[in-house]
């Protein structure tokens, strides 16, 4: 939480610089600190919502006011936001199925309809689950994501590699290579077929726990077509519940 409000704090009083050099001064370092620990002080006080915003309210300048109550409102929007999550996690581990003397863990499948062009009908499906194995006598899990891609098309597309992007879209330079399983085609009609990839890519345990508080979205490449794929934090948060359990 304290950490967060920090966050805040800094986003508030933006990029000021002093003489256009970029660094903040030290007032303003001053100011997102202090506004800081005054919403941390109004936090540990255990009050309600409401409660706070009047404290809030009698602190000493209009400025500060309104930066700590900003803080606060925040702050209520990810606890809020927190429980939504944890109720999430806890549905979606509850439907995690374990196997082999607890050694095998898979998760539900997600199935999403992804447009993936100009017509109405250019809709992909996509189907995915978390997978995972453990040695026993190591106690290591080997994660693997498993994708299903149904798609209409002249011809297949060969998604053969995934890039791992941030919230604001930014992807990794290189790509990582994807296991192809199998490419399969069916109900074909004079300009097309229905086509299944099966494909997966495996996951360290790192790269999860790394992902653990926002998830994580990666575009799924051919040198025909891209598609972005999201796991939410629920999602992972209640498979690695039961995997860990």
């Amino acid at each position: 939480m304290k950490k967060l409000l920090l966050l805040i704090s800094f986003s508030l009083i933006g990029c000021s610089s002093i003489d256009g050099g970029g660094v903040l001064s030290s007032l303003e370092l001053e100011d997102a600190l202090s506004s800081e620990q005054e919403a941390q002080r109004i936090l540990d006080l255990g009050l309600s919502h409401e409660e706070s915003l009047v404290e809030a309210g009698k602190l000493e300048t209009p400025h500060m006011i309104a930066v700590v109550t900003l803080q606060l409102n925040n702050a209520r929007d990810a606890k809020i936001q927190s429980e939504i999550d944890l109720k999430e996690a806890n549905e979606y581990a509850e439907k995690v199925i374990v196997t082999e003397e607890n050694s095998k863990f898979i998760s539900s499948e997600i199935s999403e309809k992804v447009k993936n062009g100009i017509l109405g009908t250019d809709i992909d499906q996509v189907i995915y689950n978390l997978e995972g194995s453990k040695d026993l006598n190591s106690g290591l899990i080997r994660h693997r994501l498993e994708l299903s891609l149904v798609y209409n098309s002249k011809n297949s597309r060969n998604y053969d590699s995934v890039k791992f992007c941030d919230k604001w879209n930014n992807c990794d330079d290189k790509n990582q290579k994807i296991n192809v399983l199998s490419i399969t085609a069916s109900g074909c009609k004079k300009n097309s077929c229905d086509f299944t990839e099966i494909l997966n890519l495996d996951l360290t345990e790192d790269f999860l726990y790394d992902s653990i508080d926002k998830g994580f979205s990666m575009r799924l490449m051919s040198k025909k077509k891209t598609i972005k794929i999201i796991l939410s934090k629920p999602y992972l948060m209640g498979y690695l519940k039961v995997a860990h359990k």
